[in-house]
């Protein structure tokens, strides 16, 4: 019995195997080359980071709130004495110091004695006072004696005239005699040529240029002391131009000493120059501060911060928060804990680590802090691969 497949039935069996491979390779072509789903497109100016992306961890957010803000830049300053309550005291005679002068740091009131001075102007007007006084009182006794000789018309008027002009012209040196006392704070009954130094106003003797033994003269260039109320200082600063209409009459600044670090103390504006410096263009400007602890001190170099009023209130933040394309500047706030959105914001006054926002914000929303380039790269990143074909 013949077995053998026909040839046409080989033939056929061949083409049926060939057409199945065919089918089967077409279906998973078309497997393989079916479209991608498109990725969600992201709103132009907004990033979005995947929830496990690691870029996140260099984004840090802080809420935002209206607070008072900087009106200008830093200014520079200088801590003084206060002037009206300072005293600069040099002796009004001259002579020779015979006690130990007081010592620097050394608390005073008014009247207390500074040194002592073996004075010979001091003599020689304790010498004039007691020669006015003999005059005096000679001349009054010749007057009454011519009184009693013109009663008795035994002297003419004129006589009678002239012992009255002798007695009023020894009454006018004694008076003189007595100013002069007056004025060196002298008592009318001394009479050992000494000279007292005394305090004029309460205080600390901050300066003190005389030994002693030394000669002094009321022509020194130096006063012999310098007594001040240290509990209360001045500030002086210079404030340009284009910037005095932002200082007021009884404004409060904030100052700081490189000494504290961190710390602010406040002082007053308590008056405004009238007079602009035509080399610097500025005008200076004095702040009363108080120093009740004796912490600050004359001669420390101070930076002065000008603050807005109370009701005066802006968006103060971090410079790392901005970044700037062209004229424009940005930040990103945080639409939620993986989406971002940019915002273009106008800046009043830029600070060497700070700015003032006075337009783009809104209070109690999310600031990207840090990482805002990291975000705008990843933005451009992302609007590259939606335009591409």
């Amino acid at each position: 019995m013949n077995t053998s497949m026909p040839p046409f039935t080989k033939i056929s069996l061949f083409c049926c195997c060939v057409l199945a491979a065919h089918l089967l390779l077409g279906c998973s072509d078309s497997a393989d080359h079916r479209p991608t789903p498109p990725k969600p497109s992201t709103p132009v100016g907004e990033v979005l980071l995947a929830p496990d992306s690691p870029k996140k961890a260099y984004v840090k957010t802080a809420p935002l709130s209206l607070s008072q803000h900087p009106l200008l830049e830093p200014l520079a300053g200088k801590i003084v004495y206060d002037e009206s309550l300072t005293s600069r005291i040099s002796s009004p005679v001259a002579g020779r110091v015979v006690t130990t002068p007081i010592a620097l740091g050394s608390p005073v009131q008014t009247g207390s004695t500074l040194l002592e001075l073996d004075s010979p102007d001091v003599a020689d007007a304790e010498a004039d006072f007691a020669k006015a006084q003999t005059a005096v009182t000679l001349a009054s006794h010749a007057f009454n004696r011519q009184q009693e000789l013109y009663a008795g018309k035994a002297i003419s008027r004129k006589e009678l005239e002239q012992a009255q002009s002798d007695l009023s012209s020894a009454r006018s040196d004694l008076q003189r005699a007595t100013d002069r006392l007056k004025n060196l704070h002298l008592s009318a009954r001394q009479a050992d040529g000494r000279f007292a130094l005394r305090a004029t106003l309460p205080g600390i003797v901050v300066e003190r240029n005389v030994n002693p033994g030394m000669e002094v003269r009321p022509d020194l260039d130096t006063p012999l002391f310098v007594v001040s109320d240290l509990k209360h200082l001045t500030v002086l600063m210079e404030v340009f131009e284009v910037n005095i209409g932002k200082i007021k009459l009884g404004q409060q600044v904030a100052v700081s000493v490189p000494a504290y670090p961190g710390e602010t103390f406040t002082a007053t504006v308590q008056y405004i120059g009238q007079v602009l410096d035509e080399t610097t263009r500025t005008v200076q400007v004095r702040c009363k501060l108080d120093n009740p602890d004796g912490r600050l001190l004359p001669g420390m170099y101070a930076t002065i911060n000008v603050e807005s009023t109370a009701d005066d209130k802006a968006f103060v933040i971090p410079l790392t928060a901005v970044f700037t394309e062209g004229d424009a500047d940005y930040v990103f706030t945080a639409l939620d804990n993986n989406r971002y959105r940019q915002r273009r914001v106008e800046i009043g006054l830029r600070l060497k680590d700070r700015a003032v926002i006075t337009q783009g914000l809104d209070a109690n929303e999310q600031l990207v802090t840090e990482g805002a380039l990291m975000l705008r790269a990843e933005e451009e990143v992302e609007t590259e691969s939606t335009h591409q074909p």
